[in-house]
């Protein structure tokens, strides 16, 4: 049996572009309208930002650092001075935390952050933290890259925006594992044995085991304290030398389990956070991929229900025939993998990456086409294109550490069940709910080999005497399926759902004004929706 593990359910900071920045050079029938999009995001690259000179350093936080209820040993990280510099039209900076929260005696880490100054006063109400999920997503680049994708412009006038990247991710002291050879060879690379096979199962289990061993070497010793639970008390870290006495904040995706945790460790210190397309803190990590699969799966019956509306979709039939046209598509490059022009061959595990891409926006889905169309047609230039952007791949490099954050802190977030029985339903239910995407799913999980136990415990979150906290749900968000925004809600002793009907990951700043109207009010005037609200 093999055990399912959750994809990297974020939000992007190009995701209604998933070709993103510099990702469509020599690739052919990209639309037309992307043109000024590329053009402008070259000049954010984060390469870029490193080139442009900085400006005079500018003033340090308006507020003196919250110290209230600190120990004393944590006082020399909670009265920290921050100096903020110039970073193009932001202000950057470090700040210092301990590697070990239990034991500040242990050494130290650096967190990267990022402000976007409130555009529409002199007085901001506070400082909003933002995340932007992953786990592994770079906060900073998010804010510095798309400041108006991740946060609307009546909160951006009155709040100073912050981005961070989380411990282990990015600009921080950050995960490290292998150079873009191997990772190459670890996303990419075509097994040698058959899928399903014990023989199959064991190859993949190996190149887990080197990847961890790299990450192991690579790191620094920060992997056994990559956890959500270090991050949120970082996060208060932040918001205390910030000056604030609460936390503002708009988690998406995994970022919702971020601030879920903080409400748990710190409800005294909640002002208003809005959690949008949330994960449910209490469901395993084999409940987490399979209702992630089925998920997919719902959202990629709904584009093939769009698809087959227009001329210029490669499947005919119904959505059920269109499914199993894809099914076979898939096994066919399973057998057969395809040739790309740089040598890498197509399979069905990148294939399904690749398809998994647009899936996260409606407004992508015609990318999803091209790609289908391109591949049945002995073409995966495309296919690649949208797997790459997924892994944050550029012409042969990582932009990132999104992979190696990913599973630094899955593997200590979530208990390991490898029983028969558990495993013998997850395979059965991911059959049965999911029977296009359930054979190209699954595979040995990065988590048994791992150097370090968990320690993360998988409990409903309650929170009891936080002020109102928001949670927004998509009713068909592949990568956090609605019934997680749902049971986050319920779990809250002060949770208000705000649901917004339609497709897609997340859903504030996404052009429902009902949402945005509902989230904005709360976060500008501290007023919640008079109780669970529906946006269709």
């Amino acid at each position: 049996m093999n055990r399912t593990r959750p994809r990297r359910a974020s939000r992007h900071p190009h995701a209604e572009d998933p070709t993103g920045p510099a990702r469509s050079r020599g690739l052919r029938r990209i639309p037309a309208v992307l043109a000024g999009l590329v053009a402008a995001s070259l000049v954010l690259s984060g390469c870029l930002y490193s080139m442009i000179p900085d400006a005079a350093p500018r003033p340090t936080t308006s507020k003196s650092p919250d110290v209230g209820g600190v120990p004393a040993e944590l006082l020399p990280f909670y009265e920290q001075t921050l100096d903020w510099e110039a970073c193009g039209d932001f202000d950057c900076t470090m700040v210092t935390a301990p590697l070990d929260w239990a034991d500040p005696s242990k050494g130290e880490i650096e967190l990267s952050l990022i402000r976007s100054r409130a555009e529409g006063t002199t007085e901001p109400i506070g400082s909003l933290l933002t995340n932007p999920g992953g786990p592994g997503v770079s906060g900073v680049s998010l804010i510095r890259d798309s400041v108006d994708f991740a946060v609307g412009d009546p909160v951006r006038a009155q709040f100073d925006t912050i981005g961070f990247d989380p411990r282990g991710v990015g600009e921080s002291t950050a995960v490290t594992c292998f150079d873009a050879a191997d990772m190459d060879a670890y996303l990419y690379d075509i097994p040698e044995n058959p899928r399903g096979t014990e023989a199959w199962t064991d190859e993949l289990r190996e190149r887990n085991r080197d990847f961890a061993e790299a990450c192991e070497d690579n790191s620094g010793g920060i992997l056994p304290y990559i956890t959500t639970d270090n991050s949120a008390r970082d996060m208060d870290l932040i918001r205390a030398v910030l000056g604030d006495t609460e936390l503002y904040y708009l988690g998406y995706s995994y970022g919702t389990f971020l601030g879920a945790t903080y409400a748990k460790l710190f409800p005294d210190r909640v002002g208003r956070l809005v959690l949008d397309g949330a994960v449910d803190p209490a469901i395993s990590g084999n409940d987490v991929g399979v209702t992630q699969a089925i998920g997919f799966e719902s959202a990629l019956r709904a584009y093939m229900e769009s698809c087959l509306a227009d001329d210029e979709c490669p499947f005919r039939g119904t959505v059920d025939d269109a499914m199993a046209d894809l099914g076979t598509l898939l096994a066919s490059v399973d057998r057969d993998p395809l040739p790309n022009a740089d040598g890498r061959m197509l399979g069905a595990d990148t294939l399904m990456t690749a398809i998994v891409r647009p899936l996260y926006a409606e407004s992508t889905w015609p990318y999803l086409t091209t790609a289908l169309t391109d591949v049945l047609q002995g073409d995966p230039a495309f296919a690649f294109l949208l797997a790459d952007d997924y892994n944050s791949r550029v012409e042969g490099q990582y932009i990132d550490n999104g992979t190696e954050a990913f599973n630094a802190y899955n593997c200590m977030d979530y208990p390991l069940d490898t029983t028969e029985e558990t495993q013998a339903e997850a395979d059965a239910l991911l059959a049965a709910e999911a029977p296009t995407i359930a054979p190209f799913w699954g595979g040995s999980d990065p988590c048994e080999v791992w150097p370090y136990p968990p320690t993360g415990v998988r409990e409903p979150i309650a929170a009891e005497g936080a002020a109102p906290i928001v949670v927004v749900g998509t009713t068909n968000d592949p990568a956090t399926p609605y019934e997680w925004s749902v049971s986050l809600a319920e779990q809250l002793s002060s949770g208000v759902l705000v649901t917004r009907v339609g497709e897609g990951h997340t859903g504030y700043n996404k052009g429902n004004e009902c949402v945005d109207a509902a989230i904005e009010t709360y976060l500008l005037e501290g007023t919640p929706p008079d109780g669970d609200l529906r946006c269709e």
